[in-house]
């Protein structure tokens, strides 16, 4: 699991949660495009409720999921540095409210609010910290390791509070295309995980216990 950096007690929603100067609040249903791969970069978002995912298409087609984001999370922050096409796609996987921020508003912020300045940079740092984790975990961790990981950071694990359930519709084919193997093999390790008491299914969504880092943390 990636190193929590520990941040601010600022509120960046003290800010961002109300639409104004630069700043529109969009809502979207789940499966929804909140913009595409090759589109003009002109705006930053802000999570103030529900998921979204970040997917990147190949020449050939092929997808791959590279982030999976919930509230309190920055996305699109390419723009700020001049990147003027989107590399990836970002969708919403439930219904969500997120804020539009111009990129000329962001940078304002930036100058004139120093404790919304810090939240942002421990958000930049919170996330370079969990790409070099997720680069690591395909390096050296095997299918089941990257799965059980996967499966605790969308509970949230590691934030305040215990797991959360996970509602959105997530398919184990979308866990394979995160973890870089097949669906067959997900569909073992997730019968596994129910067997040994670290998930459990039900009509809510998927309910993943703390007890699953023992995966992760098994030798």
């Amino acid at each position: 699991m990636a190193r929590k950096v520990k941040g601010p007690s600022f509120d960046p929603n003290l800010l961002l949660a109300k639409a104004g100067r630069g700043r529109s609040k969009l809502e979207y249903r789940s499966e929804e495009v909140v913009f595409s791969q090759g589109d003009a970069a002109d705006y930053i978002f802000y999570i103030l409720r529900g998921k979204i995912k970040i997917v990147v298409i190949s020449k050939q087609g092929r997808e791959a999921v590279i982030a999976l984001l919930s509230e309190g999370d920055f996305f699109g922050e390419g723009c700020l540095i001049a990147q003027p096409l989107r590399l990836a796609t970002a969708a919403s996987m439930t219904d969500a409210a997120v804020m539009r921020v111009e990129k000329a508003e962001m940078l304002r912020l930036l100058h004139a609010e120093p404790d919304f300045a810090e939240a942002f940079t421990v958000h930049l740092l919170t996330r370079n910290s969990r790409v070099e984790a997720d680069l690591a975990d395909h390096l050296f961790n095997s299918s089941e390791k990257r799965l059980a990981r996967a499966l605790l950071l969308l509970a949230n694990f590691g934030k305040e509070g215990t797991p959360e359930p996970i509602t959105a519709k997530i398919s184990q084919a979308m866990l394979a295309e995160m973890i870089g193997t097949t669906r067959p093999r997900v569909s073992i390790f997730m019968n596994k995980f129910r067997k040994l008491g670290f998930i459990d299914y039900n009509g809510g969504g998927l309910e993943v216990h703390s007890s699953l880092l023992s995966v992760v943390l098994r030798d």
